[in-house]
């Protein structure tokens, strides 16, 4: 084992840039050692530099998570390197913003590879480490589109909602097997990360998160906290919470109005170059951190983020102030 340092060992996919990017970065304040997985090795030593400046230690491994192969070759060389993985972190997505109509079926199967299918092979090299150990946790990057679709995004939402499902099969057979390794998905809202300057795109404008927009490293702190808990699910956003809590009671209602809103909110007014290059097929050049091009309009959330981290707790008080009310009520009659 390489390093003096005796914090977790956290892999944490798609970690080059964006949501990624920002949940290394927050790992690394705690002082652990992380494993980065992404395909651009530059944006990996990027990374892993500035782990090293806060204090982390950081393993670059090159590998496309649609190739089950390479997330396993990398879990190998980082127990090898730091010792036991103690965090996964599914986070490495992709998407088309197109009509799907105009998608090629060679387009959809590939978000689907990496999207959903990389969380599968993530979650496997996970639990073939952890299950024998008894230990560990795996967070799944998840959205609020995990449980309402919108049009323009539908191999990225048909992926997110399998990784739900896949997600919760999987606690299933942790429980029954009575495993201490926890499974928990943290699901996001929108997000000001650099993806909508290189995801394929048929928009006739640039694409953009639907806002609300939050700043990745309230993100990042969400899933930190995640996994050092036992929580199910997390949800970030007041939004989140309503895509969820809707769908159920009104989604015939939501159909609609997301067919009327849902093009233009995925747009900015500038037109979009056709011919730029996209990171579908191959990562596009270039060390772009964090944060995408929308901090003028992007916010840090901190009640957001007080409020995931109390959700249970203040629903347990709301419906208990809501009893006594009925009590009160009751009595006075």
């Amino acid at each position: 084992m390489n390093g003096s340092q005796t914090g977790p060992v956290v892999v944490v996919t798609g970690a080059g840039a964006g949501l990624g990017r920002a949940i290394a970065r927050a790992f690394a304040r705690t002082g652990a050692r992380v494993g980065l997985i992404a395909r651009d090795r530059n944006r990996l030593e990027s990374a892993r530099w500035e782990i090293g400046e806060l204090g982390g230690q950081a393993l670059v491994l090159p590998a496309d998570v649609a190739d089950a192969a390479q997330v396993e070759a990398a879990a190998d060389e980082i127990e090898r390197t730091f010792g036991p993985i103690e965090v996964w972190v599914n986070n490495a997505m992709t998407s088309v913003f197109s009509p799907f109509k105009e998608m090629t079926a060679e387009e959809f199967r590939r978000v689907t590879e990496v999207t959903y299918l990389g969380v599968v092979h993530g979650t496997m090299a996970a639990l073939k480490r952890m299950l024998p150990r008894d230990r560990g946790t795996i967070v799944q990057v998840g959205s609020a589109l995990a449980e309402r679709s919108i049009p323009l995004q539908s191999a990225y939402c048909g992926a997110k909602h399998g990784i739900r499902g896949f997600t919760d099969s999987i606690r299933c057979e942790l429980i029954h097997d009575k495993s201490n390794v926890h499974l928990t998905m943290v699901q996001m809202p929108a997000l000001n990360t650099p993806q909508f300057r290189w995801v394929k795109s048929r928009l006739p404008h640039k694409a953009q998160p639907v806002p609300p927009i939050y700043q990745p490293e309230t993100a990042a702190e969400a899933v930190v906290w995640a996994s050092r808990q036992r929580k199910r699910e997390v949800f970030l956003g007041l939004k989140t919470i309503q895509a969820f809590w809707g769908n159920h009671f009104i989604p015939g209602i939501l159909d609609h109005y997301l067919a009327r809103i849902g093009y233009q909110a995925q747009q900015t007014d500038e037109a979009e170059d056709p011919d730029r290059p996209d990171n579908l097929w191959n990562p596009v050049p270039g060390d772009f951190g964090a944060h995408g091009e929308f901090d003028d309009r992007a916010t840090e959330g901190k009640f957001d983020l007080w409020l995931a981290k109390h959700w249970e707790t203040l629903g347990l008080w709301l419906l208990g102030g809501a009893a006594v009310v009925l009590l009160c009520l009751r009595i006075r009659r």
